[in-house]
């Protein structure tokens, strides 16, 4: 009796074989069906990468072939990255770059609303000049402070002025004998006040100039009014008239003074008189103060041993020195001329700094938002005053 089995040859091939068969042609052939079976699927899967590189499809259906326009795709973006510079990095145009690329492209048919503006870098010979390109670097001038608050007495508040008690004479202790009386003193005290002062400015800047400096124009107004109430301290604090800014050492009054015996060439025997003037301990911590110039002069003055009065600092971190003592160049200090102070020596602790509040600086974009700007209000309140004059001594370029 004959039995039949049943064999699988290939996926989806079914085949009824008896036993009488042959195990070898039924391998044989098996292995075969399989081998075209997965050569059909290599084809097919070929077939299907060539559609999606464009290859084997003609001319006409290439444009309505969805892989076709994948490929092409694919292809722009490609190139577009390779080129120089492909990645764009760059923020959005502004409006007068995008007016300019709009006459580029359609000359005086461009819109009219884009050609006016335009005009506001028209070339009166014809044309449009291109948009210029905001650099983020800014060219400053060079601000120069005189250096008062670094060796004055600087304090801080938070009240509108300062009141110092002051003593003017001691008491007056006297030699008694045995059996006779004590005599009373009456020493002189006061006050002296310094009132804070105030000094501010606004300034308004352009929208379109803070947003394409990249935020960078804010800080460098903070720097310039920084730098300019800084100046103005500082000449106010050497030549201030007390009224609406501090009071200036050079115009406090009770500050003695040395005559230089000539009006207008600077005396080496007299600078030795300004400075042994001062009492002892005041002078073995004093310093000069004057402007460049001044120094200059000081600097070709001689002893009559054709020494230099002016000595340069042999140590890092000293000053330089006149008899002895350090140089501070002030150039808010005035220049030599007759009827002049060029010249003043001290203790600058006896000159008091007092600081109300640092400065101050309010951005309103509001108040000027329809004209396309945005205000800076900048307020610094300090005050000055000279509490010990006996602490100075100024030169006086005159004869007598």
């Amino acid at each position: 009796m004959k039995h039949t089995c049943l064999h699988a040859l290939a996926p989806g091939a079914l085949e009824l074989k008896g036993e009488n068969d042959d195990p070898n042609e039924i391998v044989t052939k098996a292995l075969g069906d399989l081998t075209k079976t997965v050569t059909d699927g290599q084809k097919a899967l070929g077939d299907r990468i060539a559609a999606l590189e464009g290859k084997g499809t003609k001319p006409d259906d290439k444009k309505d072939d969805p892989a076709a326009k994948l490929v092409e795709r694919l292809d722009k973006i490609e190139a577009k990255v390779n080129r120089p510079n492909g990645t764009d990095t760059k923020g959005e145009p502004t409006v007068e770059q995008k007016a300019f690329a709009s006459y580029l492209r359609f000359g005086n048919q461009a819109p009219a609303e884009e050609l006016k503006t335009l005009t506001v870098s028209s070339d009166p010979q014809g044309g449009y000049f291109a948009p210029a390109e905001m650099s983020t670097e800014f060219l400053r001038n060079l601000v120069e402070f005189s250096p008062v608050r670094s060796v004055a007495s600087v304090r801080s508040t938070g009240a509108p002025s300062v009141i110092y008690p002051t003593r003017s004479s001691i008491t007056a202790a006297r030699w008694k004998g045995e059996t006779q009386a004590q005599e009373g003193s009456e020493p002189t005290f006061g006050q002296a006040e310094v009132v804070v002062k105030e000094i501010g400015t606004y300034v308004d800047i352009s929208n379109q100039l803070i947003a394409d400096s990249a935020g960078n124009v804010e800080s460098e107004v903070n720097l310039a009014l920084s730098e300019d109430f800084g100046q103005k301290e500082a000449l106010a604090f050497v030549s201030g008239s007390g009224v609406l800014e501090p009071e200036g050492f050079m115009t406090a009054a009770g500050i003695g003074e040395t005559v230089n015996g000539h009006a207008t060439n600077l005396s080496a025997d007299a600078l030795i008189t300004l400075l042994y003037a001062l009492p002892a301990t005041y002078r073995n911590s004093g310093a000069w103060a004057m402007n460049g110039t001044t120094l200059a002069a000081i600097r070709k003055l001689k002893d009559g041993q054709s020494n230099y009065l002016w000595q340069p600092s042999y140590q890092a971190g000293q000053p330089e020195t006149i008899l002895g003592r350090p140089v501070l160049e002030m150039i808010d200090m005035p220049d030599v001329a007759s009827g002049t102070f060029p010249i003043i020596y001290g203790d600058f602790s006896g000159y008091r700094i007092v600081d109300r509040i640092s400065l101050t600086i309010l951005m309103n974009p509001f108040l000027l938002a329809t004209n396309g700007l945005t205000r800076y209000h900048a307020t610094r309140r300090v005050g000055g005053r000279v509490l010990q004059p006996a602490k100075f001594r100024k030169l006086k370029m005159a004869v007598s």
